[in-house]
């Protein structure tokens, strides 16, 4: 692994261009656009205010900067550094943009979900959707950007708009059968909706493009219910993680539970790997300069970690929640499969050292790593089996089925790691502090 010089970047501002090409990055209210390989600033703009939101478009021709307190959105060109987009919604406010999958259209949610403005950069109109719910998750484009479904509230019941994304004309309209919606998403291939209830009633109902009920399903009653939804990149699985420390897998043919997958505070079977990591400090001396130039000098001590395999039964570190309070840190909170379909990777809120990975072939637990710290962050290699994670200390883990490792980030400064983000390509790895980033570029032996 080698790593770039240390740079600066405002509220974790940093996006990778959808080409690899370039990483933006904001600081207060400037953006600069640096080239991925040297980091070199290709471009540079001022904002009108301080910079809340980014996001390329899907073609990275252009980049959005979304400023929420002012109600301001500007557009820049990567190709016509002189050309510039600003969209000021006024007094009605601004709470989320983003762009539309053909890069071309910036949908604006305004305050208190009253309405959703779409605008056209190419013909420069308006549009207008009314009734959108405010939710964890109440808009969802298809994977080939045709269809773009949003769940709304009208009269205290909830339903679903389906889009036409060409034109955005309304393709079906129809009633959801939940109490309070919570989220919805399409799946990879664009043929189903999974839609979910919010915590306090488990309910996940499968839509058809057309609107028609294609399946529903509830694992319990009388307590806390979905907590994540995730769908395998082939549309094969549905996976549930739900506030009982369980994960539900439907399959895609009769949307029936195949499997469920529970995260045990003892691990007794003798067939899964358990790795802990196990922190150790050793001095830095004059026979290893590298280390110390990088780090400029800043500490004599660097602290570093390795994975050992422990023996089992193995005891996994649990934190007991307080049920009293309002959404308590316990269930699966987040989920990710591999992009070969192969590994699904998970966390429960009451063990938050502890990362578990599955084996969906096999449809049982392959491995679990065991953190000295909380798992801040964990991501999949966009193209191969590799799962990166972050705990907010100076390293950065790497997990693929061959084994394990702990890096530390050799840079200068104390740079304390505490989110990832994978290139296109998987041979880099951009690593963000609090006000700084960096890049981990990846060997090829790596």
């Amino acid at each position: 692994m080698n790593f770039s010089d240390v740079l600066k970047q405002s509220n974790q501002l940093c996006k990778i261009s959808p080409d690899g090409k370039y990483v933006a990055t904001c600081v207060q209210y400037r953006l600069m656009v640096r080239d991925i390989i040297n980091l070199q600033i290709v471009h540079l703009y001022s904002c009108l205010d301080q910079v809340m939101h980014i996001e390329w478009s899907s073609d990275s021709m252009f980049i959005l900067c979304a400023m929420y307190k002012r109600g301001l959105v500007q557009v820049w060109s990567l190709e016509q550094p002189d050309w510039h987009c600003k969209i000021d919604e006024g007094s009605i406010g601004l709470v989320s943009s983003r762009w539309s999958p053909d890069g071309r259209h910036i949908l604006n949610t305004t305050e208190f979900h009253l309405r959703i403005t779409v605008w056209s950069l190419c013909t420069k109109s308006v549009s207008y959707i009314k009734y959108p719910k405010a939710c964890q998750k109440g808009m969802d484009f298809t994977s080939d950007g045709r269809y773009m479904a949003l769940a709304e509230r009208r009269e205290c019941k909830d339903y679903i708009s389906v889009f036409v994304c060409d034109d955005w004309h309304l393709l079906r309209h129809f009633e959801s059968e939940t109490q309070d919606l919570a989220g919805l998403e399409w799946s990879p291939n664009g043929c189903v909706l999974a839609v979910w209830d919010s915590c306090l009633e488990y309910k996940i109902l499968l839509y058809s493009l057309d609107g028609r009920l294609l399946s529903s399903y509830s694992a319990y009653e009388w307590s806390l219910g979905i907590k994540s939804v995730t769908w395998s990149p082939s549309s094969q699985f549905l996976v549930i993680g739900s506030y009982d420390e369980k994960v539900r897998i439907l399959n895609h043919i009769t949307w029936k539970k195949i499997k469920e997958f529970h995260h045990p505070g003892t691990i007794n079977n003798c067939k899964k790997a358990v790795y802990k990591e196990v922190e150790n400090t050793t001095v830095v001396g004059s026979d290893n300069l590298s280390i110390h130039q990088l780090t400029g000098g800043n500490s004599l001590f660097s602290p570093k970690s390795k994975y050992e395999i422990i023996q089992l039964p193995a005891q996994v570190p649990v934190i007991k929640p307080d049920l009293d309070r309002a959404n308590p840190k316990i269930g699966i909170s987040a989920m990710a499969f591999s992009a070969d379909n192969r590994y699904l990777a998970t966390k429960n809120d009451n063990m938050p050292q502890s990362l578990w990975v599955w084996d969906m072939q096999k449809l049982c637990l392959l491995t679990v790593l065991e953190q000295t710290a909380p798992i801040r962050c964990f991501i999949w290699d966009p193209s191969r089996p590799r799962l990166a994670l972050c705990t907010g200390n100076t390293k950065v883990y790497i997990w693929s089925p061959t084994g394990c490792v702990s890096a530390n980030v050799l840079v200068e400064g104390f740079f304390q790691v505490q989110s990832l983000l994978w290139h296109p390509s998987g041979g880099s790895i951009v690593m963000m502090s609090k006000e700084q980033f960096c890049i981990c570029y990846m060997d090829s032996e790596d």
